[in-house]
């Protein structure tokens, strides 16, 4: 199968029949074999009858649905199980993204060899001070922290290789990190493609200051998984150790003053406090670090890689 398409959605039973009817044109003209997996995240609407008439209709079209609302990333997670085609594609189902981008995202993945293409609104229809400028204050954090040079980490349109999709856990808010996880994967050839957002012409937004509270939390967590995952005491006991000398050194010369000086006064000094509690925290860290080592040699998963190709074996 060449495409899978992806299509996470809650209430947004007016849009499905355009959209539904716009990919299927899209993909038949330009002859691709493909499935459109539609992921209804616990829609309160028609969302869900629409998607039981349009399986039945088109065996290309099919249909998961959550029990209740789990979020945006459990949707395209679940999706990434399902998909077959050799690429995935994702998309918002709320008519802002354009499936006349498919042939062209299918075509970056298949011909010019990109591991993931992620779209660029360049031109944006958002609000611009609830939407717009925290979405480019989040982009350039997680450009400068990732070092991706992607302008929308968010868009929902992109494409992926199936291998990528199957390599990767999007959990929480982790959609929007996309990027990130599939380059700590080993995914580095990663695109950017300029694509029509296009106005909102049914319901409104989900997105709020919450979400964009939690994109960064998520950022800072893949971030640190990327990084120390399996190796969390060289984190937590660096910083622990370094707090823990701080605070002896500091402890060390405020009593050798007193020893040399009756006079100096130690309880009464605000740096004697702040030097005990610097040792109590590095010990903290450092037995957090010792724990979480622990944790981490008893996972189930603490030898479990990637591995791109083997031969002879």
């Amino acid at each position: 199968m060449d495409v899978s398409i992806i299509i996470p959605l809650i209430n947004e039973d007016e849009s499905l029949p355009e959209l539904c009817s716009w990919i299927e044109s899209v993909v038949t003209k330009n002859q691709l074999s493909y499935e459109v997996i539609l992921v209804d995240d616990g829609s309160t609407d028609d969302s869900w009858g629409f998607i039981e008439r349009k399986t039945k209709e088109n065996a290309h079209f099919k249909g998961i649905k959550f029990q209740r609302n789990y979020g945006k990333s459990a949707a395209l997670n679940e999706g990434f199980k399902a998909a077959s085609g050799d690429v995935v594609i994702t998309m918002d189902a709320d008519m802002q993204d354009s499936p006349d981008e498919i042939p062209e995202l299918f075509r970056m993945i298949k011909e010019d060899g990109f591991d993931m293409v992620s779209g660029w609104k360049k031109k944006r229809y958002d609000n611009t001070f609830t939407k717009n400028i925290p979405s480019k204050l989040f982009n350039a954090v997680a450009r400068a922290i990732s070092g991706i040079q992607l302008h929308d980490f968010n868009c929902g349109l992109k494409s992926y290789k199936k291998k990528v999709i199957k390599s990767i856990e999007v959990y929480g808010e982790m959609h929007r990190n996309i990027p990130i996880l599939a380059k700590w994967s080993g995914f580095r050839k990663i695109g950017e493609k300029i694509v029509e957002h296009r106005p909102r012409k049914y319901g409104v937004t989900k997105f709020g200051w919450q979400r964009f509270v939690n994109g960064f939390l998520d950022l800072a967590t893949i971030m640190f998984l990327g990084k120390f995952g399996k190796r969390p005491m060289q984190f937590f006991g660096l910083l622990g150790t370094l707090f823990f000398i701080i605070g002896l050194g500091s402890s060390i010369y405020l009593i050798i003053g007193k020893l040399i000086s009756i006079d100096f006064s130690l309880t009464n000094r605000p740096s004697f406090y702040i030097a005990l509690t610097t040792m109590i925290i590095g010990m903290q860290l450092f037995l957090t670090g010792f724990v979480a080592e622990l944790v981490s040699r008893n996972a189930p998963e603490r030898n479990t890689y990637l591995i791109e190709e083997k031969l002879g074996v």
